[in-house]
């Protein structure tokens, strides 16, 4: 079993809780005395540094939401100036204003250790050459895969998104051995592969991978795993972090959330701690990041998180597979609809392919949702019936799960948009004025 930081990653968890503690205080500190906005909000809530005597008097601080980055955009939460950065990130946007990170040297340090850490963990070493597909731009991913393999003295191949077919290529001529990128560009090679008359289990040299910078189900990595032959570990994190920052050990269990890097809380509706578990609203707090404040974030993803010491030896708190997101929950009729639980129902499916798209509609002021989803080709036929009895199969599953009742289009192969960066599955028409 190897190992990046041993002595840190299996430290006990009474000394990894004293860490925290001590690295908590440190950084409420700091932010407080060089933060405008948290000196702000922590006077107003009657909160200061010195109260901070445990983990219960640290909760008493408020919290940072998405809204917050928005409001001060584009840099008014930096507490450092330009001249001590080294790097800019900015998020994608989707709902709002973007959220403009800065980044120190020592934040770009600690990124690439967390990072270093996990990819050691699934098997990563000096001897891997990395395609990584992820975009070399303002998304954080394509640079923090980058600088976290060099750091392990992996070879990196920048190949960043797009160009499928020479992706492929390059796959084949180079002695590629892992993998990173989003999950469904991952399925979206493997179609083109197929398409070319390759198959990667041996026509490709990878064996590993990492997915992430967009949700994903575990019946997904089944599917993808099946059909290639490599091993996908899950990646977690947001520009608001350092990017992605967490991934799985080789024993997928859950992805391995630094102690001594991240404080990460589970709250339930009422914004109570969550039992060790027992999922809910996720709370992050960065512990030692020098240019950008993030302390007790709402993130809106929906997990939980246990301490039982993992097979592999680690003993960090481990983060379950997402379940939703509080911020793209869909109310149906409603009914609180995410559609991580629509990708789980596909993928039980040994019919449909990963690829599904989601359409609301609204007729008559009554919600209306129609789920289209692709055949796998081993299952095209022009038999109605059995066509029928396909849909008919997943629409009783969905209001089993859902408790609402969907309608099902099953579609041709390729016909649905692929995505190479964040696959976007809904479209929401609904209007009701």
């Amino acid at each position: 079993m190897a190992f990046w930081n041993k002595e840190i990653e299996t430290m006990p968890r009474a000394e990894l809780e004293k860490l925290q503690l001590s690295l908590l205080k440190k950084e409420v500190r700091m932010m407080y005395d060089t933060s405008k906005f948290i000196h702000d909000r922590m006077k107003a809530a009657g909160v200061s540094p010195d109260d901070i005597t445990d983990l219960k008097t640290f909760r008493k601080i408020p919290f940072m939401k998405k809204t917050d980055f928005r409001d001060n955009y584009p840099d008014g939460l930096f507490i450092k100036p330009y001249e001590e950065l080294v790097r800019v990130h900015v998020s994608s946007g989707t709902t709002g204003k973007p959220t403009v990170v800065g980044y120190t040297e020592k934040d770009l340090d600690l990124w690439a250790e967390s990072l270093a850490r996990g990819m050691v963990s699934f098997g990563m070493s000096e001897k891997d050459l990395i395609q990584n597909s992820h975009g070399y731009g303002l998304f954080t991913g394509g640079l923090g895969v980058h600088q976290a393999a060099e750091k392990i003295g992996a070879t990196v191949l920048p190949t960043s998104t797009g160009n499928t077919e020479r992706q492929i290529q390059l796959m084949r001529d180079l002695p590629v051995t892992a993998f990173a990128g989003t999950p469904s560009y991952l399925f979206h090679i493997a179609d083109s592969c197929e398409k070319m008359g390759l198959d990667m289990r041996n026509d490709i040299g990878i064996k590993l991978a990492i997915a992430g910078g967009e949700p994903w189900s575990e019946s997904m990595r089944v599917k993808i795993q099946e059909r290639t032959g490599i091993r996908v570990h899950n990646c977690y994190g947001a520009s608001e972090f350092c990017g992605p920052s967490f991934l799985e050990c080789e024993e997928q269990a859950g992805l391995h959330v630094w102690a001594d890097i991240c404080y990460m809380e589970v709250l339930d509706e009422n914004g109570d701690q969550c039992a060790e578990g027992e999922r809910g609203e996720l709370v992050v707090t960065m512990l030692q990041k020098e240019a950008f404040p993030l302390i007790r974030y709402k993130i809106g993803d929906i997990s939980s998180l246990v301490w039982e010491k993992c097979e592999c030896g680690r003993t960090h708190p481990r983060l379950m597979r997402l379940s939703g997101r509080t911020d793209d929950m869909l109310v149906v009729r409603g009914v609180n609809v995410f559609p991580s639980q629509i990708e789980s129902v596909i993928g039980e499916m040994p019919y449909l392919s990963t690829f599904y798209h989601i359409t609301l509609e609204s007729v008559n002021y009554m919600d209306d949702i129609t789920v289209e989803v692709e055949l796998n080709e081993p299952f095209l036929t022009d038999d109605m019936v059995k066509l029928g009895k396909m849909a008919r199969e997943v629409e009783e599953r969905l209001k089993s799960v859902l408790s609402i009742s969907t309608k099902v289009k099953l579609m041709l192969p390729g016909t649905l948009k692929r995505f190479e960066g964040k696959a976007q599955h809904v479209t929401d028409n609904r209007r009701y004025d």
